[in-house]
């Protein structure tokens, strides 16, 4: 394994604590780190296709919407995770969290400041069991994250004609948009930056 993703150089790249309260609407997301058979690897939903749901069949970070009784950021991607693959991280280690982000669905005016929280876990696999919100849930290994085949220009018909770099993985699989902008930011703290633009 690379020395650099390593649960303490890792911490070392993060900032640490919680996000302090927000002026508006937000949320949080858990992105869970282990070691597998290919090194480093990292946790992605696919959402389930929904109609109304603006995230319908993308690829992201377990996680969602703040709760009135979360204490904070973190317990806010520990609660979510829990609910939507019944993975409960409380034996985990947390690392620290990325920069805060401006989420919301695109070509929209909805926004909600989303704070990424990373999360170590030792051991096997956990076994996960996704919720209604949740078609699957996959261990991307960090090699195919860096790998530059894999990065492609995607079409999102929704949007119009444009397209939006993105990392291909397992499947037919893409990801892209705010979870690709949390991937660039964590390469980038650890110097391993991502050749893929924003």
């Amino acid at each position: 394994m690379d020395d650099v993703f390593s649960p303490e150089e890792i911490t070392r790249a993060l900032v640490p604590g919680v996000a302090p309260p927000a002026d508006g609407p937000s949320a949080a997301v858990a992105a869970v780190i282990r070691i597998g058979l290919a090194g480093a690897e990292m946790l992605f939903i696919e959402r389930s296709s929904n109609e109304g749901d603006p995230w319908s069949g993308q690829m992201a970070f377990p996680g969602g919407r703040t709760a009135a009784l979360d204490e904070h950021s973190l317990a806010t991607a520990v609660r979510e995770t829990k609910e939507e693959l019944d993975l409960d991280l409380a034996n985990s280690r947390p690392l620290g969290r990325l920069s805060d982000l401006e989420g919301g669905p695109r070509g929209t005016r909805q926004r909600l400041r989303v704070t990424p929280h990373l999360f170590w876990l030792n051991g096997e696999r956990p076994v996960v069991t996704p919720n209604h919100e949740v078609a699957a849930a996959i261990w991307v290994p960090f090699a195919d994250l860096q790998d530059e085949a894999r990065y492609i220009q995607y079409p999102y018909p929704p949007l119009g004609a444009d397209l939006w770099p993105g990392i291909a993985v397992e499947g037919e699989r893409v990801i892209w948009g705010l979870t690709l902008r949390m991937l660039i930011d964590f390469f980038e703290r650890l110097d391993r930056p991502l050749t893929i633009g924003p």
